[in-house]
C-alpha cells in the first residue's frame, strides 16, 4: 500500500525521562496500589523487525503499539531496517542470532528466500480463515498476509496531463529523466516492478530496460526516498501503488496525484509477517500475530500504510480515488538471482 512516507523526528519527553531516573519505583508503586499485586516480573514485550516507513511517526507502528498494549499488556519493540529487501538480507545474515520475534513487511517476491532459510516457524493465527484465498502465499502459514495493494506508476497530473497507459509508454522520449524507480535488490516495490516488466515482456525484459533507461531520473534505494523525491517535485512520475492517491486526498485534500492504469495489468503485492523459530518471546509473538488479523489492527492499515486490509472491513472514503485494474497480475513471473545481477549490470552503465 501506499504509503506516503515522509521523514519525521520522534521527540521523547525529558520530564518523563527525569521521573524514570529519579523515581525508578514509581511505576511499580502505582501498579501495587491499583492492582494490589506485587509486580515481580519484567514487562512483557515482543520484538518486531519491519521496514522504516511502517514505524515512522506517520506509519502504523505507533497506533498498532498503543492498541496492542491496551488489549494485551504487551509492549512492542520495533526495529526498523530500511526497506523490505534490506531487512530480509539482515535477517539471513544474522540467522538464528537475530534479535527478533517477528519479521513484518516482506512480500511474496521474497517468500522463497525467507522460507528456505528455515528461520521461520509455522503458525496459523486466530482470524486466518478470514483472509481472502488469493492473498495466501504460504498455506503452511510460515508467512502470514497482513495487507496488499498493486504496484503502479503514480503521476503529477498538473505536469503530466496525458498519463502513460502501458509500460511501453514509459520509454517515450516525452518522459526523459522524469521517472523515479527503486532498486530491486533493496526495495520490495523495486523488485515488484522488475517482475512486472518480466511478466509483460518475458525474455525481452532486458531490452525493455534498455529502452526505459533514458526515462529514469534515479533509482532510489527504497520507497521512502523515491516517493519523497517525487513529492518534492524532483520528477513527475514515480513507482508506487494504486492506493497512493488516497493519501493525498485524505491528508492534503487534493486529487492532483493519480495512479496510471495500464493495459498491461498491475502486479499484486502481498505483505506478510512471520514468526521467528528462535523467538525469545514466542508466546507473546503469537498473540501479536493473532492481533494482526483482528479488526483493531487491520483498520489502522488503510490510513497509515496505505494498503488494503486482508480481512473484510469498511474502507475510508478517501479510497474512492484509488483505481482498480481489470487485469490484476496475481501470479507474476519469478526472478532469479542471476537475472537480478543482469539488471544491475544493465543499470550500472546508465
Amino acid at each position: 500500500m501506499v504509503k506516503t512516507r515522509s521523514a519525521f523526528s520522534s521527540v521523547f519527553s525529558s520530564a518523563l525521562l527525569l521521573l524514570a531516573v529519579v523515581s525508578p519505583f514509581f511505576a511499580i508503586g502505582c501498579t501495587r496500589k491499583n492492582t494490589g499485586r506485587n509486580v515481580e516480573a519484567s514487562a512483557r514485550e515482543v520484538v518486531i523487525w519491519t521496514y522504516d516507513s511502517f514505524n515512522s511517526e506517520w506509519g502504523p507502528g505507533t497506533e498498532v503499539s498503543k492498541r496492542f498494549l491496551g488489549q494485551t499488556g504487551i509492549t512492542i519493540k520495533w526495529r526498523s531496517h530500511g526497506d523490505a529487501g534490506s531487512m530480509l538480507s539482515r535477517l539471513l545474515l544474522e540467522g538464528k542470532s537475530a534479535d527478533a520475534d517477528v519479521i513484518l513487511g516482506i512480500d511474496q517476491n521474497y517468500a522463497e528466500r525467507a522460507l528456505s532459510s528455515d528461520l521461520l516457524e509455522a503458525y496459523k493465527p486466530v482470524g486466518a480463515d478470514g483472509i481472502a484465498g488469493e492473498l495466501i502465499i504460504d498455506e503452511t502459514f510460515h508467512l502470514i498476509p497482513f495487507d496488499y495493494s498493486y504496484f503502479a506508476i503514480v503521476y503529477d497530473s498538473e505536469k503530466i496531463p496525458n498519463p502513460p497507459q502501458r509500460l511501453e509508454d514509459l520509454t517515450d522520449s516525452a518522459y526523459t529523466k522524469k521517472i523515479i524507480l527503486m532498486d530491486p535488490r533493496t526495495s520490495s516495490p523495486g523488485f515488484g516492478f522488475l517482475t512486472w516488466t518480466k511478466t509483460v515482456y518475458g525474455d525481452g525484459w532486458k531490452d525493455y530496460w534498455r529502452r526505459l533507461s533514458p526515462s529514469i531520473l534515479t533509482i532510489a534505494e527504497g520507497w521512502d526516498t523515491g516517493y519523497g523525491l517525487f513529492t518534492s517535485g524532483e520528477a513527475p512520475l514515480v513507482l508506487s501503488y494504486t492506493t497512493s492517491p488516497g493519501y493525498h486526498l485524505e491528508y492534503e485534500e487534493t486529487e492532483r496525484y493519480k495512479a496510471a492504469l495500464f493495459n498491461d495489468g498491475h502486479v499484486l503485492q502481498v505483505e506478510v509477517a512471520g514468526l521467528l523459530r528462535n523467538a525469545k518471546n514466542k508466546e507473546d509473538a503469537k498473540k501479536f500475530l493473532d492481533f494482526m488479523l483482528s479488526p483493531s489492527f487491520q483498520e489502522v492499515i488503510p490510513l497509515t500504510n496505505w494498503m488494503y486490509p486482508v480481512i473484510d472491513i469498511p474502507l475510508p472514503a478517501s479510497f474512492r480515488i484509488n483505481p482498480k485494474s481489470d487485469k490484476p497480475l496475481n501470479h507474476p513471473a519469478q526472478l532469479t538471482q542471476p537475472e537480478i545481477n543482469e539488471w544491475a549490470a544493465l543499470m550500472s552503465g546508465r
